[in-house]
């Protein structure tokens, strides 16, 4: 009778992955009981057993791009992941009520946290790694290209749905003279954002978009905030954009995307990281925007997210001491399985990050030149 053992090992072998063996994308198995366990519980069980120390790898980005790369992650796909697919087709699982949970879950944690790992302007989004090595310039770098492809000029009045911790709107507002208004519905991103940014034109309100009526902006940026609104909500967040611009306005989109129409995410990260989240594919952001906005741009660059997510995991880790009073070492394990994955995701392109540039189709001049 095959082992459970010897069927992961032939499972994880097609990716040239070995258990214990001496390269740093191996794995190290420290309980015999992990191999049952991730058969049966996929990747749920995979996150869960590493977060418990079951098993350990010296490069877990290296491990995941070559899960990634040879489709492990689609070898194994427990009952409860099926079930959590067809919920997902059915119910709006980012309604208002439930877009509460992603806030609970994880931006209503410390801004220390965050702030052990991000940049100066606090950014959670890739980085544009176009012209430099180092992320503190790779994110100014990605805050001018957003600025420069809105157009922004001094006195242009700036929506930003999904601000964060405000890192935006204090450049826009430096940098450009702009007028931003901050969106968010988490209170520690409000408080940190309005400190942040006090004595700039900048204000910021608590609101979920779907309750927004502001109108007259001149351009608006929704950056890294579009993965938590799910399929069935893209149009109505398509005509909230809309109604807030002015004729012929310019809105970027700034989001991970996936290669294919789907409507669920993966089991650890909903469950840990960021519930209910899910990727757009292009044809449904091309839906959800038609007869509404002129498309002008699509740039991707997803490469540049595999070094901004490897400066994040290093500089976490640099500042751990600071956060170990506060945090314990199964959350160390979590927060390093979450950064590392997600490089490996985007290493292995099984993921994408794009830069959207639309013009409300009203009023809206022919011609736009792409920026890069």
């Amino acid at each position: 009778m095959v082992s459970m053992k010897q069927i992961f090992s032939d499972l994880i072998g097609q990716a040239d992955i070995h258990i214990d063996g001496d390269r740093a994308w191996d794995i190290h198995v420290h309980d015999d009981a992990f191999y049952k366990r991730v058969l049966s519980g996929g990747s749920l069980a995979l996150g869960e057993s590493y977060m418990d120390g079951w098993w350990t790898c010296d490069a877990l980005d290296q491990f995941f791009d070559r899960l990634f790369r040879a489709q492990l992650n689609k070898a194994v796909v427990p009952l409860s992941a099926k079930l959590s697919l067809a919920r997902s087709k059915v119910l709006n699982l980012q309604s208002k009520l439930r877009a509460r949970a992603v806030i609970d879950t994880h931006y209503q944690l410390s801004p220390a946290l965050f702030m052990s790992f991000l940049d100066p302007y606090n950014q959670y989004t890739c980085g544009y790694f176009k012209n430099t090595d180092d992320l503190n310039q790779a994110q100014e770098d990605k805050l001018d290209l957003i600025c420069r492809k809105l157009q922004l000029s001094s006195g242009d009045k700036v929506l930003d749905i999904g601000c964060g911790w405000g890192g935006f709107a204090k450049f826009a507002a430096e940098r450009y003279g702009c007028h931003v208004t901050g969106m968010t519905i988490s209170d520690r991103q409000l408080a940190y954002a309005q400190e942040f940014c006090a004595g700039l034109p900048v204000t910021f309100v608590k609101s979920d978009y779907r309750d927004y009526a502001g109108t007259g902006f001149d351009k608006v940026l929704v950056c890294g905030m579009i993965e938590h609104v799910g399929h069935k909500n893209y149009r109505s967040l398509m005509e909230v954009i809309h109604g807030a611009l002015r004729d012929g306005g310019l809105f970027l989109l700034h989001t991970i995307g996936r290669h294919r129409s789907g409507s669920n995410s993966d089991a650890w990260m909903h469950k840990y990281i960021f519930p209910n989240a899910m990727m757009p594919a292009p044809k449904q952001l091309t839906a959800a925007a038609e007869r509404l906005f002129a498309l002008n741009d699509w740039h991707s660059f997803g490469t540049y997210y595999d070094p901004t997510l490897m400066a994040w995991h290093r500089n976490f880790v640099n500042n751990w001491d600071d956060l170990s009073e506060e945090y314990d070492e199964r959350f160390f394990r979590m927060w390093t399985y979450y950064l590392l994955m997600c490089a490996g995701t985007m290493r292995s392109n099984k993921k994408q990050l794009w830069q959207i540039v639309f013009a409300k189709r009203r009023g809206a001049l022919a011609g736009y030149d792409s920026i890069r």
